[in-house]
Order: structure tokens, then C-alpha cells, then sequence
């Protein structure tokens, strides 16, 4: 195997091996402290999560019959 060149770029390109630390402090991520951290306000009121949660039921089951 021959060494790369402009005729023939290696693909895919190779890429710093960085740590996982590292990668982190990229994205300046911060660690979870409480689940408070995780909550999201997804569904405007509890009749949109209801409806979610049927469909979600209803498609996971669909095939099973």
C-alpha cells in the first residue's frame, strides 16, 4: 500500500483521536446535577401527552395481532 498523495487523498480523512474529556470540553457540556436538568417542556398540556402516549401504545402494538 502506497503512501497518500494529492492524487489520491485518504477518505476518509483521518481525524485527530481526541479524548472523551476532551470532546466534551469542545461542546463546553456541563454534567447532570439533578434531573431537573433533564426535564423539557415537550407537550403544551397533559391531553397532548395522553394522545402521545395512546398513538405510541397503539403503533407499538399494531403488528402484534
Amino acid at each position: 500500500m502506497s503512501a497518500p498523495d494529492a492524487d489520491h487523498p485518504v477518505y476518509p480523512p483521518i481525524r485527530p483521536r481526541l479524548s472523551v474529556e476532551e470532546l466534551l470540553a469542545a461542546k463546553n457540556t456541563q454534567p447532570i446535577r439533578s434531573l431537573d436538568d433533564l426535564a423539557a417542556d415537550t407537550f403544551e398540556s397533559d391531553e397532548e401527552l395522553e394522545e402521545f402516549l395512546a398513538f405510541a401504545y397503539a403503533e407499538r402494538h399494531r403488528d402484534v395481532a
